[in-house]
C-alpha cells in the first residue's frame, strides 16, 4: 500500500521527468509516453521503466541518464533505477493529449 509520502514523491518524480525533453521533439518524455512505470518504495527508492522512440534514438544514452539525475534530485529519493525497455514498443498512441496538441496532431 502506498503511503502519502510515496504519493508525494511520485508526483515530484513526474514533475522532474516533465523537465526532460527528447532533443528532437519539443515535448517532455512523460507527455510523450516514454515513461511506462514508476514505483516508489517506502525507503524512497524509485524504479522507472521507460522506453525511447526508437532503439536508434540519438539520445539513447543521454536521456535515461538525464532522467536519473533529475529524479535523484527530488527530495526524499534515496536511489534511482532506470530500466530502458523495448516491449511494448513506443508508438504515437502513447502520447498524452497535451503532447498531441503541442505537436499539432489534433
Amino acid at each position: 500500500m502506498e503511503s502519502i509520502n510515496d504519493t508525494i514523491i511520485e508526483a515530484q518524480v513526474i514533475e522532474a521527468l516533465r523537465t526532460c525533453f527528447d532533443p528532437e521533439i519539443p515535448v517532455n518524455i512523460y507527455e510523450m509516453g516514454l515513461i511506462y512505470d514508476i514505483k516508489v518504495s517506502a525507503e524512497g527508492a524509485v524504479a522507472i521503466q521507460m522506453t525511447l522512440t526508437s532503439p536508434h534514438c540519438p539520445a539513447a544514452q543521454s536521456l535515461p541518464a538525464e532522467a536519473e539525475s533529475k529524479v535523484r534530485a527530488v527530495p526524499g529519493v534515496t536511489d534511482v533505477k532506470i530500466d530502458v525497455v523495448w516491449d511494448p514498443p513506443w508508438d504515437m498512441s502513447k502520447m498524452s493529449e497535451a503532447a498531441r496538441l503541442q505537436l499539432g496532431m489534433m
